[in-house]
């Protein structure tokens, strides 16, 4: 699955409950999975820092929504021009 893939699924799952959420609190909700990532990290837990780098992914795929970046367009457009 492209990453384009994973941000229209996450859209068609969450967007609603994004968009009542707002911008910042669902920034706010990454932070706190990096936060967790962090910790994972720390204690070189493999299995939870699996489990945190998709949560990590999914809520920045989330903030993209809504604030209707196509991601995978400006990853390519910084990082492989």
């Amino acid at each position: 699955m492209e990453l384009r893939e994973l941000q229209e699924f996450i859209k068609e799952k969450y967007y609603e409950k994004d968009k009542k959420r707002g911008v910042l609190k669902t920034f706010l909700w990454l932070v706190e999975e990096i936060g967790e990532l962090s910790e994972a990290l720390r204690e070189e837990n493999f299995e939870a820092i699996n489990e945190e780098i998709a949560d990590v992914l999914a809520w920045t795929l989330s903030l993209a929504n809504l604030l209707e970046i196509d991601l995978e367009k400006s990853f390519k457009r910084k990082y492989m021009s």
